[in-house]
């Protein structure tokens, strides 16, 4: 096609080769909402790594994430939220953060580990220090909310003692976030 168009490099070999719209594609992935582990799928890569090399997201898409979470006056909740309401970060951590932030996503919030901090050792975010969510992440936390109160019927109607207690923890976990957030518990009435 290169060839037949004129689109030749100084020594005659194609100008664009197909390869040069990955980078087009993981920015409108990016752009539109899809999940660094999406982008990771569709462009074939096995780190985020890889993917964020592809995606260049747009500064008013980055300064929109940004600022729902790293401004002071954003509304965050969760047990990182008081440390990054009162500044106590220091400078590199602030930098690791906004470099890193589109990889430290999970379901109902972000991960704010430090590397120095080595491995996160649990899956559960709710409860782990590092966790903060903000309002973008409410209807996922009423989503989830609602399948505890399910699940605390089903253990209830089994006779699940410990299931019931744990399942209300994590109900009572996103209830306070919700709080937090300044967010309703159920979804609105439309």
């Amino acid at each position: 096609m290169c060839q037949a168009l004129g689109i030749l490099n100084s020594v005659g070999k194609p100008a664009i080769h197909p390869h040069r719209f990955r980078r087009t594609l993981g920015t409108q992935l990016a752009e539109r909402g899809a999940r660094v582990q999406t982008i990771m799928k569709v462009l074939g890569h096995k780190s985020p790594g890889m993917s964020m090399t592809y995606t260049h997201i747009s500064d008013p898409t980055v300064l929109a994430d940004y600022q729902a979470v790293l401004t002071p006056g954003a509304a965050i909740a969760g047990p990182l939220a008081d440390t990054l309401r009162s500044g106590q970060l220091d400078q590199d951590a602030l930098d690791w953060l906004k470099t890193n932030f589109y990889k430290t996503e999970l379901e109902l919030g972000r991960c704010l580990r430090l590397p120095q901090e080595g491995p996160c050792e649990c899956d559960l975010c709710l409860s782990c220090a590092k966790f903060v969510t903000t309002p973008q992440y409410a209807p996922r936390l009423r989503e989830r909310l609602c399948t505890e109160r399910q699940l605390i019927t089903d253990a209830r109607d089994r006779g699940w003692e410990r299931e019931i207690e744990r399942h209300q923890r994590i109900a009572d976990r996103i209830t306070s976030l919700l709080d937090d957030l300044g967010e309703p518990h159920d979804e609105p009435a439309e």
